[in-house]
Protein backbone atom coordinates (compact mmCIF):
# COMPACT_ATOMS: atom_id res chain seq x y z
CA UNK A 1 0.00 0.00 0.00
CA UNK A 2 2.57 2.23 0.96
CA UNK A 3 4.53 1.76 -2.69
CA UNK A 4 1.73 3.22 -4.28
CA UNK A 5 0.58 6.37 -2.53
CA UNK A 6 4.91 7.02 -1.79
CA UNK A 7 6.35 8.11 -5.56
CA UNK A 8 9.65 9.64 -5.64
CA UNK A 9 9.56 10.98 -2.16
CA UNK A 10 6.35 12.36 -2.92
CA UNK A 11 3.01 11.66 -0.93
CA UNK A 12 0.08 10.93 -4.07
CA UNK A 13 -3.04 11.56 -2.21
CA UNK A 14 -5.09 11.66 -4.88
CA UNK A 15 -5.88 15.38 -4.32
CA UNK A 16 -6.08 17.72 -7.76
CA UNK A 17 -4.94 20.97 -7.10
CA UNK A 18 -4.70 24.12 -9.30
CA UNK A 19 -1.51 27.06 -8.74
CA UNK A 20 -3.05 30.63 -8.87
CA UNK A 21 -0.74 33.36 -10.67
CA UNK A 22 0.32 34.14 -6.98
CA UNK A 23 1.77 31.00 -6.12
CA UNK A 24 -0.79 29.75 -3.82
CA UNK A 25 -2.16 25.98 -4.23
CA UNK A 26 -5.87 25.63 -3.93
CA UNK A 27 -7.17 21.94 -3.69
CA UNK A 28 -10.01 21.69 -5.69
CA UNK A 29 -11.13 18.33 -5.72
CA UNK A 30 -10.35 14.47 -5.78
CA UNK A 31 -9.00 12.05 -8.58
CA UNK A 32 -11.04 9.19 -7.97
CA UNK A 33 -14.35 12.03 -8.01
CA UNK A 34 -13.56 12.88 -11.73
CA UNK A 35 -16.27 12.30 -13.95
CA UNK A 36 -15.10 11.16 -17.37
CA UNK A 37 -17.83 12.46 -19.84
CA UNK A 38 -16.99 11.59 -23.98
CA UNK A 39 -13.37 12.04 -22.78
CA UNK A 40 -13.80 15.13 -20.86
CA UNK A 41 -12.88 15.74 -17.45
CA UNK A 42 -15.62 16.69 -15.05
CA UNK A 43 -14.57 18.28 -11.59
CA UNK A 44 -18.14 17.37 -9.45
CA UNK A 45 -16.99 20.42 -7.21
CA UNK A 46 -17.19 23.07 -10.21
CA UNK A 47 -20.66 21.62 -11.25
CA UNK A 48 -22.23 22.15 -7.44
CA UNK A 49 -20.74 24.96 -7.16
CA UNK A 50 -22.99 26.46 -9.82
CA UNK A 51 -25.92 24.70 -8.81
CA UNK A 52 -25.77 25.95 -5.02
CA UNK A 53 -25.64 29.78 -6.39
CA UNK A 54 -29.61 28.49 -7.82
CA UNK A 55 -32.28 30.23 -5.37
CA UNK A 56 -34.33 27.60 -4.94
CA UNK A 57 -31.70 24.82 -4.19
CA UNK A 58 -30.31 24.14 -0.32
CA UNK A 59 -27.60 21.80 -1.28
CA UNK A 60 -26.59 19.24 -4.35
CA UNK A 61 -24.40 16.44 -5.33
CA UNK A 62 -22.98 14.91 -8.71
CA UNK A 63 -21.91 11.75 -9.15
CA UNK A 64 -20.70 9.96 -12.54
CA UNK A 65 -23.75 7.04 -13.74
CA UNK A 66 -22.88 4.56 -17.03
CA UNK A 67 -24.10 6.24 -20.58
CA UNK A 68 -23.78 4.38 -23.85
CA UNK A 69 -23.24 7.60 -25.72
CA UNK A 70 -20.61 9.29 -23.60
CA UNK A 71 -19.25 6.97 -21.22
CA UNK A 72 -20.19 8.83 -18.08
CA UNK A 73 -22.75 10.97 -17.23
CA UNK A 74 -23.74 13.47 -14.86
CA UNK A 75 -26.30 12.71 -12.62
CA UNK A 76 -26.91 15.62 -9.52
CA UNK A 77 -29.03 15.05 -6.26
CA UNK A 78 -30.81 18.04 -5.29
CA UNK A 79 -32.17 18.93 -2.05
CA UNK A 80 -34.50 22.13 -2.92
CA UNK A 81 -36.55 24.91 -0.85
CA UNK A 82 -39.66 24.85 -3.57
CA UNK A 83 -40.71 21.27 -4.40
CA UNK A 84 -42.12 22.67 -7.81
CA UNK A 85 -38.51 22.94 -9.08
CA UNK A 86 -37.76 20.83 -11.62
CA UNK A 87 -34.94 19.08 -13.70
CA UNK A 88 -35.71 21.66 -16.69
CA UNK A 89 -35.55 24.49 -14.66
CA UNK A 90 -31.77 23.61 -12.94
CA UNK A 91 -30.96 22.29 -16.91
CA UNK A 92 -31.57 26.18 -18.61
CA UNK A 93 -30.29 27.48 -15.24
CA UNK A 94 -26.66 25.18 -15.85
CA UNK A 95 -26.44 25.97 -19.77
CA UNK A 96 -26.33 29.69 -18.44
CA UNK A 97 -22.72 28.54 -16.62
CA UNK A 98 -21.50 25.59 -17.95
CA UNK A 99 -20.04 24.23 -21.07
CA UNK A 100 -22.52 21.64 -22.48
CA UNK A 101 -20.71 18.48 -21.86
CA UNK A 102 -20.77 20.04 -17.70
CA UNK A 103 -24.82 20.18 -18.12
CA UNK A 104 -25.77 17.63 -16.04
CA UNK A 105 -28.30 14.74 -17.78
CA UNK A 106 -30.32 13.13 -14.56
CA UNK A 107 -31.38 15.21 -11.79
CA UNK A 108 -33.10 13.44 -8.52
CA UNK A 109 -34.97 15.51 -5.85
CA UNK A 110 -34.50 14.53 -2.52
CA UNK A 111 -35.44 15.57 0.74
CA UNK A 112 -32.00 14.97 2.22
CA UNK A 113 -28.28 13.77 1.34
CA UNK A 114 -26.41 11.50 3.08
CA UNK A 115 -23.91 13.15 5.10
CA UNK A 116 -20.13 12.05 7.23
CA UNK A 117 -20.26 12.49 10.81
CA UNK A 118 -18.66 16.08 10.38
CA UNK A 119 -21.33 17.00 7.98
CA UNK A 120 -19.74 16.75 4.87
CA UNK A 121 -21.89 15.16 1.97
CA UNK A 122 -20.94 11.66 0.83
CA UNK A 123 -21.38 10.92 -3.01
CA UNK A 124 -21.10 7.50 -2.33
Amino acid sequence: MTDEVMKDGWLATGDIAKIDEKGFIKIVDRKKDIILVSGFNVYPSEIEEVISHHPKVIENAEIGVVDENTGEALKVFVVSTDPALTAEELKIYCRQYLTAYKVPKFFEFCSELPKSNVGKILRR
